[in-house]
């Protein structure tokens, strides 16, 4: 049997999962709410002339395409690639990148602000006994998934630099994830480097590797302690917004209910 992991976050007011500033609001009218509106369309129309007296349930959520679990499409690193190319954005993106077989890389033993390495990926598939195949999506499961819905959870977590996302890049993976806010070490963490060392490179150094080769990164993953290490399907199909940087996705993970110890059994 097939087992389905909603490896989504649901949107939800009051729950943090941005640091100040890029919040989001769900404004919630109900049934009641919206008659005047439906009234308005039909002359004489009375509330008793409905069943229950309802019109119809309405949500409006302010948002930016970066909140919620989403895909981030190439031109949110750059509005240039290194070579002068301009970067895709997220509708010109092509479809069967985010229908894959997943592996999982768990990291969540790094401490938060740690930025990983090739080294610490190729440990890792060693470990799991996985060998990477060209359009893998990798999932890195971080300390940070505890912490979602608290006000820590934005500055949790290991993050990925350019070399461990080249890394990745040049063995054919196009699609990453992970269950911390951002593919790079949490802010906090690289301003405290910045201002010791006045080293711009390392700034969103995992984003700005997407300017030497296209890929795109899923960011606040939920759930992935759920998964196994490998054996795994991701559906992350991002929502066709025109000329965006990223679109939101209700990304999935799908793998035989049998699986054992990181492999079907």
């Amino acid at each position: 049997m097939t087992r389905f992991v909603d490896i989504s976050m649901s949107l939800q007011n009051d729950v943090p999962a941005d640091p100040p500033g890029y919040e989001f609001s769900i404004e919630y009218r109900s049934h009641q709410d919206t008659l005047p509106m439906l009234q308005s369309r039909y002359d004489g129309l009375e509330p008793e002339d409905l069943p229950n007296s309802e019109a119809f349930a309405l949500e409006t959520v302010h948002l930016s395409t970066h909140n919620g679990t989403h895909v981030d499409a190439p031109w949110h690193y750059s509005s240039m690639m290194e070579d002068g190319t301009r970067p895709r954005t997220i509708d010109e993106m092509p479809l069967d990148w985010f229908h894959r077989p997943g592996v999982k890389l768990d990291f969540r033993h790094f401490e938060d602000g740690y930025v990983a390495t090739a080294a610490d990926v190729e440990h890792e598939l060693d470990r799991i006994g996985y060998h990477l195949e060209p359009l893998d999506i990798v999932l890195v499961n971080t300390s940070a998934g505890t912490n979602f819905g608290t006000p820590e959870y934005a500055q949790s977590g290991c993050g990925f630099g350019r070399e461990a996302t080249l890394w990745l890049c040049d063995r054919g993976v196009r699609v990453v994830g992970t269950d911390a806010w951002s593919w790079d070490a949490p802010y906090d963490y690289v301003v405290e480097r910045y201002a010791r060392d006045h080293d711009a490179s390392i700034i969103w150094e995992g984003h700005k590797a997407g300017r030497h080769t296209e890929y795109c990164q899923i960011e606040k993953l939920r759930h992935l302690e759920e998964l196994p290490a490998q054996g795994f399907t991701v559906a992350c199909f991002p929502v066709k917004i025109h000329a965006a940087s990223a679109g939101w996705t209700r990304a999935v993970a799908m793998f035989d209910d049998d699986t054992e110890n990181g492999a079907p059994r």
